[in-house]
């Protein structure tokens, strides 16, 4: 995730693109900081379970 130059709002990029991260189709930007920790946490989770595998935390 990386703080918005211009604004105090978060996006959350996906790792393997290089892009915002898409949730249901909407582009994980203009997140409060939290939101988007939360995010990170959620979509690492996700991706660790469908990899079989585990999250470091």
């Amino acid at each position: 995730m990386r703080k918005n130059d211009h604004d105090e709002y978060w996006t959350v990029f996906d790792i393997f693109t290089g892009l915002p991260a898409e949730v249901n189709s909407n582009l994980m930007d203009a997140v409060e900081m939290e939101e988007a920790d939360d995010l990170v946490d959620l979509l690492n989770a996700q991706y660790a379970e469908r990899r079989g595998g585990t999250t470091l935390e």
